[in-house]
């Protein structure tokens, strides 16, 4: 891959925000459409699933659409020995446009919506059992974005990686953020996908506490990878050198 570190910081950006656009947007629509919380939830996963394939398959091969800083530190812990994840260059530059994107996707949807732009969640979501589930819907997250890569399965990453947070949100009791980036920027709409802000760092937390035990179990289930896979979320390489004038 030959796109800039610009371009592919700008595809985090976006992609981010738009993932949290169409989070937030079809929770406030399904709030607007509907009474019942389980239809709520649906229709809110449902557009959730089809959104992120859609943004993963298109902003995939520009850098790699982790769109989730723990995704982003995770091809960074596991490619510094072969030099095939993003440097400490690409971590520092993502992670901000990541959290930037999600913070404007969240306005977006609230714009669109004529809701307030900026009102903080009032939803509180401090507790142990949901900590706990955002553990367990991180560490899948990771083993399955690592581990196909190891098996060789990459190039069905798009769907299995939207299918499985489709069903994160029905069987973690978090309703699976997964993200620190879409955390933070949920925490700025008081809306349906909202979270209060005193609810941010523990979420996060239990994210990073997640991470770490997907890598643990990517390391324990598949092994060292594959010399032939494929990359499933390749970060884009280093940016690309200017071919040399003519003589």
């Amino acid at each position: 891959m030959t796109a800039s570190l610009g371009r592919r910081v700008a595809a985090e950006a976006i992609g981010t925000g738009l993932l949290v656009t169409v989070v937030v947007g079809s929770g406030i629509q399904a709030t607007e459409l509907s009474h019942d919380v389980g239809v709520q939830l649906l229709a809110n996963s449902l557009a959730t699933v089809l959104g992120l394939g859609v943004l993963i398959t298109l902003l995939g091969p520009v850098s790699g659409a982790h769109f989730n800083p723990v995704v982003t530190l995770a091809t960074w812990v596991v490619g510094r020995r072969d030099g095939t994840g993003p440097g400490l260059r690409e971590v520092a530059a993502y992670v901000p446009a990541q959290v930037g994107g999600a913070i404007a996707g969240a306005v977006l949807a609230d714009a669109m919506f004529a809701e307030p732009l900026v009102r903080f969640s009032r939803h509180d979501r401090f507790a142990g059992h949901l900590w706990l589930g955002e553990v367990v819907a991180t560490g899948g997250l990771i083993l399955l974005v690592l581990g196909l890569e190891r098996v060789g399965r990459a190039s069905v990453a798009p769907a299995a990686v939207a299918s499985y947070i489709g069903a994160a949100y029905w069987f973690t009791s978090s309703t699976s953020f997964a993200n620190p980036a879409v955390t933070v920027g949920r925490a700025f709409t008081d809306t349906f996908a909202g979270i209060a802000p005193g609810s941010v760092v523990p979420f996060v937390g239990a994210q990073l506490l997640g991470a770490v035990a997907g890598l643990a179990a990517v390391a324990v289930v598949c092994g060292s990878p594959a010399r032939t896979a494929e990359a499933v979320v390749p970060y884009g390489g280093p940016d690309p050198e200017p071919e040399p004038a003519p003589s």
